[in-house]
């Protein structure tokens, strides 16, 4: 059964207020992504369910969520919303007999008060090193295998049933895979449940949430220290396509670019065989898994020049390369960025550039103005092809 912390408890009235609040200062009335020209208008056009951002930061001051011109964009170009982390299992559950929803409450009134769709990210994270240390630490007895399925169906549970048909997708699984071995993370639930804890999370999340998208969420990429990522996400789709495992939707994260991810560094170049590598992964993919969403696109855009308006055609010229490629997959639903302004996007604090400068990885940069990646994606959209 559900325990709230008391923080919860206290705080539940006060979370809608605090949503109904920034619902009035960002034009509540406003519908995200409403305008035809708007980035959401633009993919709707198309058929695609979309074009959405990760947003957070309730009561954490400097936020995406507690700045007003983030909120704004955020109205003006989307349709959906993802909580960057306040579903995350460190949020929801801090402890293993409490839960606390009070971050995403606030940020899920907000999103519906203003007419977004809601995605939910994300049930299980297999890097040990973004979980609780409670959970890495967690005393599982004489039975571990049975206590590591009771809690994870526990959680997954309990959080899927308390949002109900709120959130239409959910990252179920993310980065279940290892990009160095090409195998599945070590960490408490694969260690005692083996591949079982993919089946059983699915089927804990098909259970709590039947009427959700349900998403395999992976961060891999193209160039040569990706290949073991892609063939043992491939791997990992095969078997649960195998098992029957109720996986819905591959995501494909989109953290393109230079940086540095999970230990592997990307390219900047996108050259003919990366692209051809890339497609042959896809194309093998969506043999398995048609339906797809990109989840988490930014680009980092390191070892590019100082030269502002140079680094930005850099950006946006990989940026529409990438897009039109994968907006030739029918099954693409949607598009979500992870971070519309640079100066909140988390890439700030990743791979940092030579020179020091901020990266100019988002759509928008710190005077809230759109930039020529904005361009990128809107022309990317207007170009795809008519969804069926």
């Amino acid at each position: 059964m559900e325990q709230l912390t008391r923080r919860t408890c206290m705080t539940v009235a006060a979370a809608g207020a605090a949503a109904s609040a920034f619902g009035r200062s960002s034009q509540a009335a406003v519908v995200g992504g409403s305008d035809p020209e708007s980035l959401a208008g633009l993919a709707k056009a198309k058929g695609l369910t979309g074009f959405g951002n990760a947003i957070g930061g309730v009561d954490q001051p400097g936020s995406a969520f507690g700045d007003l011109g983030a909120r704004q964009i955020q109205l003006r170009e989307c349709n959906i919303l993802v909580p960057e982390n306040e579903l995350k299992w460190t949020a929801v559950h801090p402890s293993p007999r409490d839960f606390d929803f009070h971050g995403a409450d606030v940020l899920l009134d907000w999103a519906e008060q203003n007419g977004m769709k809601i995605r939910g990210h994300n049930l299980l994270w297999l890097r040990p090193d973004r979980n609780s240390d409670w959970l890495n630490n967690y005393d599982f007895g004489p039975r571990p295998g049975s206590e590591a399925e009771r809690l994870l169906r526990e959680h997954v549970t309990t959080v899927c049933r308390r949002y109900g048909n709120r959130i239409f997708t959910w990252d179920v699984v993310n980065e279940a895979i290892d990009p160095v071995t090409g195998k599945m993370r070590d960490m408490v639930f694969s260690r005692h449940l083996g591949d079982d804890c993919m089946d059983i999370v699915f089927d804990a999340a098909r259970k709590a949430a039947p009427q959700a998208q349900l998403v395999y969420n992976d961060f891999m990429t193209w160039g040569d220290n990706s290949v073991r990522h892609r063939e043992g996400v491939l791997k990992l789709l095969d078997r649960t396509r195998s098992r029957k495992v109720p996986v819905d939707v591959l995501g494909v994260q989109s953290h393109i670019g230079a940086g540095e991810i999970g230990g592997v560094k990307g390219t900047m170049t996108f050259d003919a065989r990366e692209e051809a590598d890339w497609k042959s992964f896809m194309d093998a993919a969506t043999v398995l898994y048609p339906r797809l969403q990109i989840t988490e696109f930014d680009v980092s855009e390191v070892g590019t020049p100082a030269d502002i308006p140079a680094r930005d055609r850099i950006v946006a010229d990989l940026a529409r390369r990438y897009l039109d490629m994968m907006l030739r997959y029918p099954g693409l639903d949607h598009v979500m960025c992870w971070g519309m302004l640079d100066h909140h996007s988390w890439l700030q604090s990743r791979t940092r550039r030579a020179d020091g400068m901020l990266k100019r990885g988002c759509p928008y940069d710190p005077n809230y103005q759109p930039k020529p990646l904005r361009q990128a994606i809107a022309d990317a959209f207007r170009n795809a092809p008519m969804r069926a």
